[in-house]
């Protein structure tokens, strides 16, 4: 009996996902194809060209210009930013230093914060048990 593996499949939004990088700005074969999952290896082992320089210049989606700027996705809307940014937008962001952003950055320091306090926390009530 022979196995008949099946080959997965994605849509090119999900790829994208994985890839880190914006749909609308990907190249037209990419966004109208689907990817399966060795093409997507592919891609993020040995990288062509045009996924480079997505990943370098962008425009970058939200979840990836959130992490470059070290706020949330949600600080992000709250700071009127709904549209990717291309890495020259982010890094003009980054100097301009707008009120909104310093907001945010703090927010998120405290959030981590917060989240190493309760790991913490949770590790000590753990060694109490042992």
């Amino acid at each position: 009996m022979t196995s008949h593996q099946s080959t997965q499949t994605m849509k090119p939004a999900t790829a994208a996902k994985k890839l880190g990088v914006y749909l609308q700005a990907t190249p037209a074969e990419f966004r109208e194809g689907v990817v399966t999952r060795a093409e997507l290896n592919a891609l993020q082992t040995d990288p062509p060209q045009w996924l480079q320089e997505l990943r370098r210049d962008g425009p970058h989606p939200r979840p990836v210009v959130a992490q470059k700027l070290g706020v949330s996705i949600a600080g992000l809307a709250r700071g009127g930013v709904t549209d990717a940014l291309t890495t020259e937008q982010i890094e003009a962001l980054k100097q301009e230093q707008p009120e909104w952003l310093v907001k945010e950055r703090a927010i998120q320091a405290e959030v981590r914060k917060e989240a190493a306090r309760l790991k913490q926390r949770n590790a000590e009530r753990a060694a109490q048990r042992s």
